[in-house]
């Protein structure tokens, strides 16, 4: 799953934002039903206490997910069940333009979902535009003091003592080293099977071979039912830069996050450079297509698709579907796990599993039209109910007990092993609504893999590691330190596909010096005395020294 970035700090200051925040709150009534505080006590679901119709505003700030509620088997089993109907908002262009819009207009909608590294988090609490979730829970619904997590509630609290979010994909310390091997990294180097076999399983995890590999597959398979053969894709290039290209590359490479119990400056780190300049070479030989510095993700899943990328160095999650497809096509089509780009050392590659800061995180608008209804649906879907029921779905019409265990109907069963795109269509489960799934509860119900995904997660067993220590240690918002992280964010998204298309590595040199020289001037020793801060914080927060 690719995580998006605030890229501007909002011009009209925090200030603004509050005002706009505190006028929107006094416009915003809602009726006497909704200020009644809950009876029920923290054993008793309090969704069940009203189950009347009621629509909530959700905005998912990906504008890849465009999911309409309502159209599978799922979401009309939960509205049936809890009343609560969805209407599911996601941005039609650049995200963090229509973040800062609602902002701006102290206008939310009634739930939230955004990276958890969204600098825009940070101005909607700031800016008192959010509900702290533990109060909503003590007014309306104690149940959800007993199913959230309290080290995520820990990991989430607020200088004020206040928890205005909760993640999904997320790992206490414990669950992590419990379940690390049953649901590894995401992080995979990939190559189109038949192709690389072809070449007679090349070595590309140097830097040599890599270019190597790259320039035989465009020489051997120049097209690909008529298409030109991209060689090598990644994530699509942003703002703020393209994550295949950061900490994706940085966890390949192992380049540590510290170095003698500071925070390390993983983006001057000599191997880095190394492979960065090893990406300018493959652009100076024609081996980087224009295509991947323009196109957005639905572009390259259509690509996927199509079996048109030799390799790729991205997340095995976000091309299930077109894996499928593949398979379904040509079985030696797909695309398999291999080993990627290393070090010069050869270390074992580092890739980041489920961190205990999650993926998203979900917040409640100030704004919301039933903060009771809200909170109570929240708890519904991180308890294990909520969750059974995003992922399995209706008992009987998804899912029965087959062979003494809980688990999809054949039929269903097969539509998601051969048709992912169908299958979301149909039934809308396995978290098709992903928004606070608990990947861990979902082990007891996930079927066994199919032959062609389950190869891409074997790969990265063993190579899994957590860092959730160094989780929320990038700073946003208004401070110093936060307008200093958003310019230099944007500064290397502008800088690096020049560094990419330098004509030499001299250029390359002269282009990242002056990178360094501006990100100074914007205030990286800020930026880094945070990280520092945070850092030593979290250790003490998790017991880590």
């Amino acid at each position: 799953m690719v995580k998006k970035k605030i890229f501007k700090v909002l011009t009209i200051g925090l200030a603004t934002v509050i005002s706009m925040a505190f006028f929107a709150g006094c416009g915003n009534k809602k009726d006497d039903k909704t200020e009644q505080a809950s009876t029920t006590t923290a054993d008793q679901p309090g969704w069940k206490e009203d189950t009347s119709p009621i629509t909530l505003d959700w905005y998912v700030n990906y504008s890849w997910f465009t999911k309409k509620w309502q159209d599978d088997a799922i979401s009309k089993y939960v509205t049936k069940k809890t009343g609560v109907t969805l209407n599911l908002i996601s941005p039609a262009g650049n995200e963090a333009e229509k973040v800062n819009t609602m902002i701006a207009s102290g206008k939310l909608p009634d739930i939230l979902t955004l990276d958890c590294n969204d600098a825009a988090i940070k101005t909607m609490i700031q800016g008192g535009l959010v509900s702290p979730l533990d109060e909503l829970a003590q007014k309306y619904d104690l149940y959800f003091t007993k199913v959230a997590d309290q080290q995520k509630l820990d990991w989430y609290k607020q200088e004020d003592g206040h928890v205005y979010e909760y993640p999904n994909a997320s790992s206490s310390l414990k669950d992590f080293d419990k379940y690390k091997d049953l649901k590894p990294s995401n992080q995979t180097f990939l190559v189109r099977k038949d192709m690389y076999e072809a070449l007679g399983k090349p070595d590309m995890s140097t830097p040599e071979g890599f270019l190597n590999a790259l320039k035989a597959a465009k020489e051997k398979f120049g097209t690909v039912n008529g298409q030109p053969l991209i060689p090598i894709g990644f994530h699509e290039f942003g703002d703020t830069g393209n994550y295949s290209f950061e900490a994706y590359l940085q966890n390949f490479l192992s380049i540590p996050m510290d170095k003698d119990g500071k925070f390390y400056d993983r983006q001057t780190d000599p191997e880095y450079i190394n492979w960065l300049k090893t990406f300018r070479k493959a652009n100076e030989m024609g081996l980087l297509a224009k295509d991947i510095f323009v196109d957005k993700r639905s572009q390259m899943e259509e690509k996927i698709a199509q079996g048109r990328y030799f390799a790729m160095l991205y997340q095995r999650s976000d091309m299930a579907t077109q894996q499928l497809a593949l398979y379904k096509k040509d079985p030696n089509s797909i695309y398999i796990a291999v080993d990627g780009p290393k070090n010069s050392k050869k270390e074992q590659s580092k890739l980041s599993g489920d961190s205990l800061g999650g993926w998203t995180v979900t917040l409640v608008s100030k704004a919301c039209k039933d903060p009771k209804r809200a909170i109570r649906f929240i708890s519904y879907l991180i308890s294990e109910e909520g969750n059974k029921d995003l992922f399995l779905g209706e008992k009987g019409v998804t899912y029965d007990t087959i062979d003494g265990k809980e688990q999809f109907k054949p039929e269903v069963l097969d539509l998601l092993n051969s048709d992912r795109a169908a299958f979301d269509k149909k039934y809308g489960a396995s978290f098709t609504y992903w928004m606070l799934m608990d990947t861990n509860l979902q082990l007891k119900w996930a079927p066994p893999s199919s032959a062609p995904i389950k190869a891409m997660e074997d790969w990265t067993k063993g190579k899994t590691v957590s860092y959730a220590v160094f989780d929320n240690t990038k700073p946003t918002g208004d401070n110093a330190e936060g307008i200093a992280n958003t310019k230099i964010e944007q500064l290397f998204g502008a800088t690096l596909p020049k560094l990419l298309m330098a004509k030499s590595d001299a250029e390359f040199d002269s282009i990242f010096a002056e990178f360094k020289k501006k990100r100074d001037e914007a205030g990286f020793n800020k930026v880094m005395d945070y990280k520092q801060k945070q850092y030593e914080s979290n250790k003490k927060k998790l017991g880590v020294k």
